[in-house]
């Protein structure tokens, strides 16, 4: 299919740049970016990742993560035991 963009006249001239030096057309690389960008996510920063994890699932820990505190005091009661 034909049709025709407005492009800025340096990123045109990039385009032909890169498509001398790959050896192919301004054309494949146009169509190529925007396969690409319909394919990610909205408001996706960079390629996702898969979490695998092993076992039953469950609680990975019944510590408060978002307590620093809770962490150090329960990191010196296994180093130290209890006082007392």
């Amino acid at each position: 299919m034909r049709t025709t963009i407005s492009i800025d006249e340096a990123v045109l001239e990039q385009l032909k740049t890169r498509a001398a030096r790959e050896g192919t057309t301004v054309s494949r690389l146009i169509e190529d970016s925007v396969r690409l960008a319909s394919r990610a996510p909205a408001g996706a920063d960079g390629p996702g990742f898969e979490l695998v994890t092993f076992g039953r699932g469950g609680s990975f820990t019944s510590l408060d993560v978002d307590r620093v505190s809770s962490l150090i005091e329960q990191d010196d009661l296994t180093r130290h035991g209890r006082r007392g």
